[in-house]
C-alpha cells in the first residue's frame, strides 16, 4: 500500500482541495481517490488530517430534487420528535439525553 503525500497547513499545491473547499466551489469528489493529505500540527495530540482531492477530476454537486428535499425534511423532523412525550420539541433531541429536556428533568425520569 502506498503512502499519501503529506503537506503542511496552507502549503498544499494548486489543483488540490479538501471536501469543504470542493463543496464551497459547488463541486464534489465524484468517486475519485484521495491523492494527498493536509496536516495541521497541534500541541498536545497528533496533527489534524484533511484529505485532498484533485480539482480537475471533481464533478458538480447534484441538484436538490423534490424527493431528496422531502426525505431530508422527514429525517430532520424525526430527530426533533421526543420518544417519551411524542412531541415535536423544535430542536434536535440530544443523543446524550435520548429525550427532550423537560421529559429528562421530570422527577420520575431521574429516579429511573
Amino acid at each position: 500500500m502506498s503512502t499519501l503525500p503529506a503537506y503542511r497547513w496552507h502549503l498544499a499545491p494548486d489543483g488540490l482541495a479538501t471536501r469543504r473547499q470542493l463543496r464551497a466551489a459547488g463541486l464534489r469528489p465524484g468517486g475519485q481517490d484521495v491523492v494527498a493529505q493536509l496536516e495541521r500540527p497541534r500541541r498536545q495530540r497528533g496533527p489534524l488530517i484533511a484529505y485532498l482531492y484533485r480539482l480537475d477530476l471533481a464533478k458538480p454537486v447534484r441538484p436538490m430534487t423534490p424527493a431528496r428535499r422531502a426525505a431530508l425534511a422527514k429525517a430532520n423532523a424525526a430527530r426533533r420528535l421526543c420518544p417519551a412525550c411524542r412531541a415535536d420539541v423544535g430542536y434536535v433531541i440530544p443523543a446524550l439525553l435520548g429525550m427532550c429536556v423537560p421529559c429528562h428533568d421530570r422527577p420520575e425520569q431521574r429516579a429511573a
